[in-house]
C-alpha cells in the first residue's frame, strides 16, 4: 500500500504580523515546503500585486422575474512579475529530499503613491504575495498572505491647517405658516486631525423660533464606491456631541465644546472607485422641520501635528495661522475650554493626568498640541494695572539720548 507523501507550503513574511508598509519600501519573507519524504518538483514562484476593486449586486423587477445587475470596478495598482524560486534549468523536475526547505524572497513597492488598505461593504483595498508550488500530475498548490499598506497623510501642510467655517439658516414652518428662522455659525481651528485629538468646536445658535431647539454635533465617514458609472454609498457616525437645548427666541454659544476622534482608518482621496471621507456636521434638531445641518469638511491623516515646527510649517507660519484664528468673530465673551474629566470618565482622568515637572524640562511641550497653547495665552487674565513701574531701571544707568 503506497501512502502519499504529507506535504506543506507555507508562506511567512519578515517582521511582525501588525507590520505596515508604504511605496518605496522593500517587502521581504520566505516560502517554506516541508515534505515526508523525497517529492520531485516542476517550479516554485513567488509573485507580488496591489489591487482596489468594488462590486455590489442590483435587482429589480421585471414581470414576474428578478433581475440582477453586477456592478464591479477594479484598478491595478502595481503587479510585480512572478519570480521563480525552484526551477530546474533544463526544464525538467527538480527532486528535493525530505526534511523543511526555505526559499526567501523580497520585492520593491512602487514608488509612486500608493492608497492606504481597506475593507468595506462594497469593496476592498489589498496588497498580497502568492507562492505557487507546481507539481507533476497534481493542481498548483497556491497559498497568498496579505500585507497592510498605509500611505502617510501628513497633516502639517497649509491646505490641512487652515481653519474652516460656515454659516447656514433655515426657515421652521408649522402648519405651511413660518414660525421662525434658526440659524448656525460654526468654526474649527483646521482641516486636518489625527485619531485619538479632541477638535474644539466653536459654534452660535440662533433660534428665532417659538419652540426650543437641540444643537448637536457629528463626526461621519463617508464610503464611496464607483463601478460602471454608478455610486454606492455607505454612511455612518463615528463620534457624537450633545449640546444644552436652545430657548424659544435666544441665542447660545459653543466657546471651544470638545469632541475626541476615535481610532478610525485614515482619508482615502486618491483612489477612483473607492474614497473614504470625513466630515463634522454641527445640526440643530428643530421640532416640526426637518433637522438644519452645517457640514465642515475633515481630513484623517497619520502624521499629527507638530507644535513648534515641521518639514512643511514654521514656528511663526503657525502662530500667524492661530492668531488670525482668534481675530474670527464667533466668541464674543470667551469662556475656559471644557475640563478634560467632563469628556471622559473620572478613571481615565486620573491616569491621563500628566506628573509635575521640573520648570526646566521641555520635554511636555512637544507632547502637546499648539492649540492648546494658544487657548491658555488667551484666556490668561491681564496684568493688575499700576502706576508704579515693579521692575524700575537702576539708578547708575545713564538715560541714552536718541538724537546722539
Amino acid at each position: 500500500m503506497t501512502f502519499r507523501p504529507t506535504e506543506h507550503l507555507t508562506l511567512e513574511l519578515d517582521g511582525p504580523d501588525d507590520v505596515v508598509y508604504s511605496s518605496g519600501e522593500t517587502l521581504t519573507g520566505k516560502a517554506v515546503l516541508e515534505f515526508s519524504r523525497e517529492v520531485k518538483i516542476r517550479a516554485l514562484k513567488v509573485l507580488c500585486r496591489g489591487a482596489a476593486t468594488a462590486q455590489w449586486l442590483e435587482n429589480r423587477s421585471v414581470g414576474f422575474n428578478t433581475v440582477y445587475t453586477d456592478y464591479t470596478s477594479k484598478i491595478t495598482y502595481f503587479r510585480k512579475r512572478q519570480e521563480v524560486l525552484l526551477q530546474a534549468d533544463n526544464g525538467e523536475m527538480t527532486t528535493l529530499p525530505a526534511g523543511r526547505h526555505e526559499y526567501p524572497f523580497s520585492f520593491q513597492l512602487p514608488e509612486e503613491t500608493l492608497v492606504t488598505s481597506f475593507e468595506g461593504k462594497h469593496g476592498s483595498i489589498r496588497y498580497w504575495v502568492k507562492v505557487k508550488l507546481h507539481r507533476p500530475w497534481t493542481t498548483v498548490k497556491k497559498i497568498k498572505k496579505e500585507f497592510t499598506v498605509i500611505e502617510p497623510i501628513d497633516i502639517n501642510t497649509p491646505s490641512l491647517l487652515a481653519p474652516q467655517a460656515g454659516t447656514k439658516e433655515k426657515m421652521a414652518r408649522i402648519w405651511y405658516r413660518n414660525a421662525g428662522q434658526v440659524t448656525v455659525t460654526a468654526k474649527i481651528d483646521r482641516k486636518g486631525y489625527t485619531p485619538g485629538e479632541v477638535i474644539p468646536v466653536f459654534a452660535e445658535f440662533d433660534n428665532s423660533t417659538s419652540r426650543s431647539v437641540l444643537p448637536k454635533a457629528y463626526i461621519t465617514q463617508t464610503q464611496t464606491f464607483i463601478a460602471r458609472g454608478t455610486m454606492k454609498q455607505k454612511r455612518a457616525v463615528v463620534a457624537t456631541l450633545c449640546g444644552d437645548a436652545v430657548g424659544a427666541r435666544r441665542r447660545e454659544s459653543w466657546h471651544g465644546r470638545a469632541i475626541k476622534i476615535p481610532p478610525v482608518g485614515p482619508s482615502i482621496l486618491q483612489c477612483r472607485i473607492i474614497r473614504v471621507e470625513y466630515a463634522l456636521k454641527v445640526c440643530v434638531d428643530i421640532p416640526g422641520t426637518s433637522k438644519l445641518c452645517l457640514e465642515l469638511p475633515l481630513v484623517m491623516g497619520t502624521i499629527p501635528l507638530h507644535p513648534f515646527g515641521s518639514r512643511t510649517s514654521s514656528v511663526s507660519s503657525q502662530y500667524s495661522l492661530n492668531l488670525d484664528w482668534l481675530h474670527m468673530a464667533i466668541p464674543e465673551q470667551p469662556e475656559p475650554p471644557p475640563d478634560y474629566s467632563s469628556v471622559v470618565s473620572d478613571e481615565e482622568a486620573v491616569r491621563s493626568t500628566p506628573a509635575a515637572r521640573p520648570e526646566d524640562d521641555l520635554s511636555g511641550i512637544l507632547q502637546r498640541s499648539l492649540m492648546a497653547y494658544v487657548q491658555e495665552f488667551r484666556f490668561r487674565p491681564p496684568p493688575v494695572y499700576s502706576e508704579v513701574d515693579p521692575n524700575p531701571a537702576p539708578f547708575s544707568m545713564r538715560p541714552r539720548c536718541m538724537t546722539c
